[in-house]
């Protein structure tokens, strides 16, 4: 009976050691996986107000143009193409912007594309501020160049607006 128990001790060491190493046990399969997304193209826009020395009828602006200048800032998806426009405001008349005061009166202001006021800053083309593609999201900000024309008649007051700026894209 020892040759057997001999016999069977060797046997069962070589089991051991075939079922210890893994590469003959167990298999493997590849799999490839896809990762996408989408960037969205989007815009942000904020302004900062148009700041107008304060209008003088009877002396500094009899004959001379009260010129004032404020912001609108986008801030655009990398690419993104886009449009600013500005609206009329909230006391138009027509398409003269109007500033109101606290009663019934008016004073009449115009708001510009350019540092010369010769282009009227709307909210249709071609009086929309039409930037380059956005380089990168980095915020841009372009300058609103308001005029108040010389020579109103007006009574004393505070005068506001509020104008509506939108990016299209």
């Amino acid at each position: 009976m020892r040759i057997g128990k001999l016999l069977f001790l060797p046997t069962t060491i070589g089991v051991l050691v075939a079922s210890s190493d893994s590469s003959v046990v167990a298999g493997s399969a590849t799999a490839n996986l896809q990762v996408s997304a989408t960037v969205s193209a989007n815009c942000t826009i904020s302004t900062a107000p148009v700041a107008f020395p304060s209008y003088d009828p009877i002396v500094t602006h009899a004959g001379a143009n009260d010129d004032g200048t404020g912001t609108v800032t986008i801030t655009c998806t990398k690419g993104t193409a886009a449009t600013i426009g500005l609206g009329l405001g909230g006391n138009a008349s027509g398409s003269q912007r109007r500033m109101k005061d606290a009663t019934t009166d008016y004073l009449n202001y115009a708001l510009y594309l350019d540092a010369a006021r010769t282009t009227v800053w709307g909210s249709a083309s071609p009086n929309l501020l039409t930037p380059a593609a956005a380089p990168d999201k980095t915020p841009r900000p372009f300058t609103v160049y308001g005029r108040i024309p010389s020579a109103q008649d007006v009574p004393a007051g505070a005068y506001t607006d509020t104008v509506v700026a939108t990016v299209n894209f």
